[in-house]
């Protein structure tokens, strides 16, 4: 099992991104209130693309919230997660592409290397149903979809690549590890992941677009839907930028953070989206002034509206599940201000505050902004009765 404690390393690297992170605010975070998608260096373009979510299963991962994220509170330390697949439909050329998976339903068929999380019960899973059972379920025929993007090659997104036809292609960042079992014993991939089938590595050297610091690829040469580099968590982790009306996106952050509380608040968050007087309310009380402060704060009254500083960090223990804590952060800061803008709705793979009120397949994402789902939403992680609020330690006895 990890380790549960710090070491003076890791707590010297704790101290160090909190800092780093203070420093990449300073100059990525605060932009002003409304900026457009073209502060954020995206091009104009009237080609767009249907987007549709799936919740794969849901998670849990005992002991392993320190594996995430800091600070874990008493009585947080496990990590329970949904998992969110996304279908992406490109108008004009009627291509499908799926980005994620979440996990394959058999998870003991897994590598060897990662067996041991589901015998030892340390990984469950709940109400599990494969991406490929909703997606034949809901008339979507394998062989229509197109590519399959993994935003990173973790047991979590990569399915089971062989229930796909070898006519869907497999997309990923260029740095990602593609050693398989059994060739390598240690692998956490199978060679079934890619036996028979086009791979195409997404190269981000060559990328001639740079949205709000993070490389772009343009995906189907229109500007409906992007690639962007957002390195840290697993080498060659990318995410996406869906093009849902000419003006408004949908962000597909993949693992480039894992609870919504690692990117809010912010300065430009609170301007453009004002939390709603009734979760102003609830955080005085579900959120703990022993743990968290703000300049408006009084001890057992905790001021929302006053913290500028996002609550939680990147883990940099020895077994963070974060490759690179560090560069993990500033991919983070940079999504944080898609995250702000009006105009972009940033769902991450395993956002839990919004698992209850998705808008799941066969419906669609595209009208979330004339739906008001951000403004609805975006301030959930912080209400009482919401899994995501892990701001309150809990009252266990031992």
């Amino acid at each position: 099992m990890p380790a549960l404690f710090h070491t003076n390393a890791a707590q010297e690297r704790m101290s160090r991104s909190i800092l780093l992170r203070l420093l990449i605010a300073t100059f990525i975070g605060v932009k002003g209130a409304a900026a457009s998608s073209l502060d954020l260096g995206i091009p104009t373009s009237s080609q767009t693309v249907d987007v549709r979510i799936f919740n794969v299963g849901n998670l849990s991962f005992a002991g392993g919230a320190h594996t995430i994220f800091h600070p874990v509170l008493p009585g947080h330390q496990d990590n329970a997660i949904p998992m969110y697949a996304f279908l992406v439909e490109h108008k004009a050329s009627q291509k499908r592409v799926v980005f994620d998976l979440g996990m394959r339903k058999d998870p003991l068929n897994l590598a060897p290397s990662l067996q041991d999380f589901f015998t030892s019960g340390t990984i469950q899973l709940e109400e599990h149903k494969d991406i490929t059972e909703q997606l034949q379920a809901g008339g979507i025929s394998l062989a229509s979809i197109d590519s399959v993007i993994w935003s990173h090659a973790h047991l979590d997104h990569t399915g089971d690549m062989s229930k796909f036809p070898n006519t869907t292609r497999l997309v990923i960042g260029s740095e990602t590890d593609t050693e398989t079992y059994p060739e390598f014993p240690n692998a956490t991939l199978l060679a079934s992941d890619f036996a028979g089938r086009n791979v195409t590595k997404i190269d981000f050297t060559t990328a001639n677009l740079t949205f709000s610091g993070l490389k772009a690829q343009d995906f189907f040469g229109d500007g409906s839907f992007y690639l962007l580099d957002t390195p840290g968590h697993l080498p060659g982790h990318l995410a996406a930028l869906a093009r849902v009306t000419p003006t408004t996106f949908i962000l597909l952050g993949g693992d480039t953070f894992h609870h919504v509380g690692e990117a809010r608040p912010q300065p430009a968050l609170q301007q453009n989206f004002p939390c709603p007087a009734h979760l102003l309310e609830e955080a005085k009380t579900s959120i703990s002034t022993d743990y968290f402060w703000s300049p408006h704060s009084h001890t057992g009254s905790f001021d929302l509206s006053s913290r500028s500083q996002q609550f939680l960090s990147i883990s940099v223990l020895p077994d963070s599940f974060y490759a690179d804590p560090i560069k993990a952060q500033v991919s983070l800061e940079k999504v944080a201000t898609f995250d702000a803008d009006p105009d972009i709705l940033v769902i991450v793979a395993h956002d839990i505050s919004v698992r209850d009120t998705l808008p799941y397949f066969p419906k669609y994402l595209n009208d979330w902004k004339k739906k008001g789902l951000k403004e609805k939403t975006v301030w959930n992680f912080v209400g009482k009765s919401n899994p995501a609020n892990l701001f309150t330690p809990l009252n266990r006895t031992v």
